[in-house]
């Protein structure tokens, strides 16, 4: 499951700056294909998990051609939860978008990075939407440069 298309194949060495793109009180633990960050003093106490992997669906490369839009991956998103929003995430080489909904206890948003075949996903839980979209963005505009390469 080794990470071809992103620069970086091994997400620990990345943990120190994910958790104090955070806030200096946040925790991380750190797995080569998964890190995990807590804050439970931030704002919106967010947890959000980072996972490498890969999509190999020609969900990337539908995305690139124009075959699948934008508009149509947030009406994929919408029918799975009516408030369900999504927007473009700027990813260099890299195509990605940032999905953001409610449920019952909350909110989440969730980054979805693909370059070459590779996955990144940054899924943030909140006590609002704003807070975990926040949590994503901060996140990604740290770690994205590195992970996904020129």
């Amino acid at each position: 499951m080794l990470a071809l298309g992103f620069a970086v194949h091994d997400l620990t060495p990345l943990a120190e700056d994910a958790r104090t793109a955070l806030d200096k009180d946040a925790t991380a633990q750190a797995q080569p294909f998964q890190l995990m960050l807590t804050c439970p003093g931030c704002d919106g106490a967010p947890t959000v998990a980072l996972q490498l992997g890969r999509l190999t669906d020609g969900t990337e490369g539908r995305i690139r051609t124009g075959k699948t839009t934008m508009g149509a991956l947030e009406t994929m998103c919408v029918k799975k939860n009516p408030d369900c929003r999504l927007t473009t995430l700027p990813a260099g080489p890299g195509v990605a978008w940032i999905t953001s909904y409610v449920f019952e206890t909350g909110a989440g948003a969730t980054a979805i990075v693909l370059r070459d075949g590779d996955l990144l996903t940054i899924d943030a839980r909140s006590i609002d939407r704003g807070a975990a979209e926040d949590t994503v963005l901060r996140l990604a505009q740290k770690l994205l440069p590195r992970i996904i390469g020129r």
